[in-house]
């Protein structure tokens, strides 16, 4: 069976994706309670998870999908577009937003104020909506107005961190300095993509380009404002300064949703507008993945992890982690091989599963406790041994143990840089794997090692998250493991995404 939708529903779902989260935004603004607020944002992610299912199974089955927006069809109208590259991602968008709802529930109510929930629960489904609307749309100027209606209502979702800590606002500005540059050089990008080809369809665009213009000064620039503008909103390094603070200081569970899924959004868009409207074998492109991408890949992973190895900060650990696990996607696509581009996109899904449990475990720690630095967590193995064991199981994914998603993908991205014959790239996967057991080593070790803190000469007792945050938690946790053991069905997404890039434009 391909899909368990109706019909109504395969025709219709990409538009629904869109559409839902964007109207059910505004009524959540307006909503006078916070559970109803919560409840229509439940039901909003709810379906968005089993129409993106119903058209991920089509799309795997049957082929692309494209809708016409009001039924003009491009390149006059806008069209959307689901194939083996983005229908994944969609999914993907859709179950932790689903994971991270069941989260906040009780997250929320401990760390923004009552009169601000409702307009928070909006401002996640406006962030969400964007977010779909970026990795679904089939037009270039809509990429952008995706990508600054989620960029503004995530700024928003930081700063409301400042409920809890007051340098929230300061990171929410930082946050959208960076952000607006980005954005900036990004439509810039597209000006001269239009100004090249006198359309704004993506695949018209690599159309026209194919039949003219490969060697354009013009094509050249607007591929590096694009590039540019997207390693802003990748946090690709040396451009990561916003997201160390923006996870520090955001609610838990905005920390969590973005670090599963928006760096995950920028680089699918990067491998959009990389290999299937430019071309990677066009000389300028081609030098470009391999030396830029690659290089910055390389350094980010280094550099990015020996900073990760001397932060206090639970969270700015693992925010630094992020950009270091991004370096190991921008190594993969930098190969640009069928292996290496399976491996960067493997590690993306995987990276999205582990990092995800990683900042929920984080969260449910400062709800009960409070604490966040690497010092105060000790004993934390028995205060709060379920939270622990998740954080431990995702922990250890990350750093590559096997048995475990981290160890696929790190094993995909050694196998492609083998055959590329970058066996110093392997040594730097090597590397980079145990300085992430140094800095997860590290926490697990005060954790369990360590004995709890005493109050009036007795230890703490045992105190447990509360079941919602537990139950996303361990799903995520679990899925480090599973898809770790039978890696089939991620493997088979990444190799039909790798398809969809060599296929070319």
């Amino acid at each position: 069976m391909s899909s368990f939708l109706p019909p109504w529903f395969l025709e219709h779902g990409p538009a629904l994706l869109v559409a839902m989260p964007l109207l059910m935004g505004v009524l959540t603004a307006l909503s006078p309670s916070e559970k109803l607020s919560w409840g229509m944002v439940l039901t909003t992610v709810t379906t968005s998870v089993f129409v993106s299912l119903g058209l991920l199974m089509q799309v795997l089955h049957h082929g692309p999908i494209m809708y016409a927006v009001g039924g003009w069809l491009p390149p006059k109208g806008i069209a959307l577009y689901l194939d083996g590259l983005n229908a994944p991602i969609a999914f993907l968008i859709s179950a932790i937003a689903l994971l991270c709802t069941l989260y906040a529930l009780p997250s929320i109510k401990a760390e923004v104020e009552p009169k601000k929930r409702s307009p928070f629960y909006a401002a996640f489904l406006i962030s969400f909506a964007g977010l779909i609307g970026m990795v679904v749309t089939g037009d270039a100027f809509n990429v952008f107005v995706f990508l600054e209606v989620s960029s503004i209502s995530t700024y928003v979702l930081v700063a409301m961190g400042s409920s809890r800590d007051r340098r929230a606002l300061v990171s929410s500005f930082n946050y959208l300095i960076m952000g607006s540059i980005g954005a900036t050089f990004f439509v810039i990008g597209i000006g001269f993509l239009y100004m090249q080809t006198g359309t704004l369809n993506m695949a018209d665009i690599a159309r026209v380009l194919q039949d003219g213009g490969v060697d354009s000064r013009v094509t050249q620039l607007a591929f590096a404002f694009i590039i540019v503008g997207l390693g802003l909103k990748l946090a690709m390094f040396p451009l990561h300064l916003w997201l160390p603070g923006a996870y520090a200081y955001a609610p838990s569970f905005v920390t969590a949703f973005l670090a599963a899924t928006a760096t995950k959004a920028a680089l699918y868009l990067m491998l959009r507008f990389t290999f299937t409207i430019f071309d990677p074998d066009w000389v300028f492109i081609g030098k470009s993945l391999m030396v830029i991408l690659s290089g910055l890949g390389i350094l980010g992973m280094v550099l990015a992890s020996l900073q990760a190895i001397f932060q206090n900060d639970v969270r700015r650990v693992l925010a630094f982690s992020s950009v270091a696990q991004v370096g190991y996607m921008l190594l993969g696509i930098g190969m640009v091989t069928s292996l290496g581009l399976t491996a960067g996109y493997l590690h993306l899904l995987n990276h999205a599963i582990m990092k995800g449990a990683l900042f929920l475990a984080v969260g449910a720690f400062w709800y009960r406790f409070g604490i966040t630095q690497v010092s105060d967590m000790r004993g934390l193995g028995k205060t709060m041994p379920l939270t622990m064991a998740g954080f431990t199981a995702a922990g250890l994914s990350l750093i590559g143990v096997p048995g475990t998603v981290g160890f696929v993908s790190k094993l995909a991205l050694v196998r492609a840089a083998a055959e590329n014959g970058w066996w110093w790239a392997i040594g730097v996967i090597v590397l980079t794997s145990i300085m992430a057991l140094i800095y997860i080593g590290r926490i697990i070790e005060v954790a369990y090692l360590r004995d709890p803190p005493m109050i009036d000469d007795k230890a703490i007792a045992k105190n447990e998250a509360p079941l919602m945050m537990l139950v996303p938690l361990w799903l995520l946790a679990s899925a480090a493991w599973v898809f770790g053991f039978d890696a089939q069905w991620t493997t088979g997404l990444a190799e039909a995404a790798a398809r969809v890039l060599d296929a070319g434009p």
